[in-house]
């Protein structure tokens, strides 16, 4: 019994020598403000992103999208954009139909596997960038190609350039860690074949 208790004060001692004492009542609250939202933020409110933003959260490389000191540049396609393709990201190269037969822990990494790759392939690990020649994206073997549009110099730049053979930038955001560009395609993230 005695042992029961010294053990008990024991505890007790320990832990509130490990306690962080709270501000007292005469010391104001002050949240931490910031000028500018994440990427995270902008995607939560941008409706028309919100097919790429749900595959994004579903990976580690998510945790940049708030990360304010890890700077990147987003080109997300919209929800049009995704809804039309024919094989949707998460299914990638995928065999459809057919026998062959695959754990349900193997279909799942497929399926992560492919979702990581298509998310990575929408994101240029550096930010603010020119909308010019070629940058590298987080897919180690895709990059993103920028092409002039029209022969206007009015308007903002991102108006005057395509992506990806004719892809279209129709709208920008601006965060503390990197620029959000809007799409009308998809980046391909299956590497490209010569035939």
């Amino acid at each position: 019994m005695q042992l029961r208790l010294l053990s008990v004060i024991l505890l007790a001692s320990l832990s509130w020598a490990n306690q962080i004492p709270m501000a007292g009542p005469e010391t104001p609250y002050i949240p931490e403000t910031t000028s500018k939202p994440t990427l995270a933020d902008l995607l939560t409110i941008e409706n028309s992103a919100s097919i790429f933003y749900s595959y994004a959260r579903e990976l580690e490389l998510s945790k940049g999208l708030s990360d304010k000191s890890f700077k990147m540049t987003l080109f997300v396609p919209t929800n049009k954009a995704v809804m039309s393709l024919a094989r949707k990201p998460h299914e990638g190269n995928m065999p459809v139909g057919g026998s062959i037969e695959i754990s349900d822990a193997e279909f799942d990494s497929i399926v992560k596997n492919n979702v990581e790759r298509w998310v990575s392939a929408h994101i240029v690990p550096e930010a603010p960038i020119s909308l010019e020649g070629v940058h590298h994206t987080l897919h180690p073997s895709k990059s993103i190609t920028f092409k002039g549009v029209g022969k206007s110099n009015q308007g903002p730049e991102w108006t005057r350039v395509s992506l990806e053979d004719g892809i279209h930038i129709t709208g920008k955001k601006e965060a503390i860690n990197g620029d959000l560009y809007i799409i009308d395609g998809v980046i391909s993230s299956i590497p490209e074949t010569l035939d």
